[in-house]
């Protein structure tokens, strides 16, 4: 068994309304250093492993898990112990 981490992030130059509320929302507070704030999605699968298990990761991302055309993604693949 194989847990796989998936990390989605906006592409650069997509506006991130959510990012922009926190950001400002944290400077209201007194955070001022905070110049920016982009949010994302985290997803933890459990898998079982079997031939061209990375693939079939990268097509579950690209099919269902993220939007290819405004997001970008990266995974981690980790024995499960």
């Amino acid at each position: 068994m194989k847990k796989v981490t998936v990390y989605i992030t906006l592409k650069p130059g997509v506006l991130d309304p959510q990012g922009k509320a926190i950001q400002e929302s944290l400077q209201s507070l007194g955070y001022q250093e905070v110049d920016d704030a982009r949010v994302g999605k985290y997803i933890e699968l459990q898998v079982e492993e079997g031939p061209n298990i990375e693939e079939r990761i990268t097509e579950m991302c690209d099919r269902l898990l993220a939007n290819p055309v405004i997001e970008n993604y990266q995974f981690d693949l980790e024995e499960v112990k």
